[in-house]
């Protein structure tokens, strides 16, 4: 099949400095305080940079322990990435005179409303006199795992597999925290803010040639040069998943993006139109966003499967009744036995209470059963003769705790749900429900099992809507490839973490 990856020959050394910078400077660190150049200065020591730090400051003979130059021209070295925390009023005067000494300087200040417009040109000019590439301004960082840099605090260095391109600084924080909590690890997060130089299509670029990304994620507000970011999504026609969530779809959403960024986008059935012609995949929310780099992370893509039969199987009768209905609402059936698979489930004796048809619902009285490696058994059956397109696992796991009393009863539950019970079945795609009453200690079983699925590759969700809605749409994404079949060939994706 025809090879249709985007060019990566300049794209991936273009970027290097700004992913693996070997110099850093920091314009905006203190000798006699403590500034955000400052911590961002205790991050690169905290994350392990390897490389050289060059504080910028016009009076200051050392900062934070490093020496001190002037200004970027003075610096020892040429700088890969210059990191400003400076007002408006001293950006351009602080990247003067490089001449070809730098690759890469964020800018995260903003000038005032009535002069942001000729700023903004000012600095543009500028970058291209000098011969940077400027990110931002009105950002708040860049996220690099693999070139041990970050601009949050607490944030998980392990690299990992996921790109993000965010046209906020404030929601980037936002995907980083929740994002790293649902398991999700990073090859790269920038904040991009007014995006007036390196935009979401530049960024794009590098994540869909970047061997080290196996999914691209990008919040936009606007896109520069819309030619060519759907260029670089019909090329790509879904060989590497992409998810968009995009700011200012409505008439309020998009004057609140000109007063945020100065953007202006497109109409929401122009990005709907975008999505069906190109298998990018469209989200409306954080939640739905961090939900679909979840399953386009960890699911590998099932393209001809018959996506209808789904297995529930949990605690708690109301929850399967209410996701037996967001099921049908979705497109959905529950996956039905044959005679061989009822017969299978009709020998495995349980105590009252307990029902095996699906939804398969097993009050936590009954899971404990075997010590909890029931569950193993009635899950084999699923994945050997019943074979669903997906199963989900929902628990509710204040009620379950009730049983923790029993030495190796979470143990076994949790070989049951991630292992392979079958051993020569197939369950289908697999997702796990983690319900919570929010208690600490409840919370903290819920971590337990999120550690394990993200070991094991398998999504996790708090509520049972969150995973249907992420199974449909993911049904929808394989439903494209299915299309494309004879075109664009999908890679195969195994696990990544």
């Amino acid at each position: 099949m025809k090879d249709i990856s985007p060019e990566p020959a300049s794209v991936l050394p273009e970027f290097r400095p700004l992913f693996m910078p070997q110099t850093v400077a920091v314009i905006g660190a203190s000798a006699s305080g403590v500034t955000h150049g400052n911590r961002f200065i205790r991050l690169l020591k905290e994350a392990g940079f390897a490389g050289r730090i060059f504080p910028i400051h016009p009076g200051a003979g050392q900062i934070e322990g490093l020496p001190a130059y002037p200004s970027l021209a003075q610096a020892p070295e040429a700088v890969d990435y210059a990191y400003l925390m400076v007002p408006a009023s001293r950006v351009v005067q602080a990247l003067s005179g490089t001449a070809g000494r730098l690759r890469f300087a964020q800018v995260m200040a903003s000038a005032e409303p009535g002069a942001q417009h000729s700023w903004e040109n000012e600095l543009q000019a500028l970058a291209r006199r000098e011969g940077f590439r400027l990110i931002g301004p009105n950002c708040m960082g860049t996220h690099s795992p693999r070139g041990r840099y970050t601009f949050m605090e607490k944030a998980e260095m392990a690299p990992g597999a996921v790109g993000i391109a965010c046209q906020s600084g404030g929601l980037g924080m936002d995907i980083l925290r929740r994002g790293q909590n649902l398991g999700l690890r990073f090859s790269g997060l920038v904040t991009i803010g007014n995006a007036i130089d390196v935009d979401a299509a530049d960024l794009l670029e590098y994540y869909l040639a970047d061997p080290e990304t196996a999914v691209a994620g990008l919040y936009i507000e606007d896109v520069k040069d819309g030619a060519r970011f759907q260029s670089l999504l019909r090329r790509n026609m879904g060989r590497k998943p992409v998810v968009l969530l995009v700011g200012g779809l409505t008439g309020p959403g998009r004057a609140a993006a000109a007063s945020h960024t100065g953007a202006m986008g497109g109409s929401a059935e122009a990005w709907r139109a975008l999505s069906r012609q190109t298998g990018a995949i469209l989200t409306e929310s954080l939640d739905e966003f961090l939900d679909m780099l979840q399953m386009c992370l960890w699911l590998v893509p099932r393209p001809g499967a018959v996506a209808s039969g789904v297995t529930l199987f949990g605690n708690g009768g109301g929850t399967s009744v209410l996701a037996t209905d967001a099921l049908d609402r979705s497109g959905f059936a529950l996956a039905r036995p044959d005679p061989a698979a009822r017969q299978e489930l009709d020998a495995i004796t349980l105590p009252p209470g307990a029902s095996l048809e699906n939804p398969i619902d097993l009050p936590a009285s009954v899971l404990k059963e075997e010590d909890g490696r029931v569950t193993a058994r009635i899950l084999g059956v699923n994945a050997r003769r019943i074979r669903p397109y997906a199963t989900i696992v929902h628990f509710n796991l204040p009620v379950i705790m009730a049983y923790r009393h029993i030495p190796d009863f979470l143990p076994n539950l949790l070989d049951a749900v991630f292992g392979d019970p079958g051993g020569d079945g197939d369950g289908g795609h697999k997702l796990l429900v983690l319900r919570s009453d929010r208690s600490e200690e409840a919370d903290a079983w819920r971590r337990n099992f999120r550690a394990e699925a993200v070991r094991r590759g398998v999504p996790s969700f708090d509520e049972v809507l969150q995973a249907v809605q992420a199974l449909a749409a993911y049904r929808d994404y394989e439903g494209f490839l299915e299309r494309r079949r004879g075109g664009p060939e999908t890679e195969a994706r195994g696990n990544r973490r």
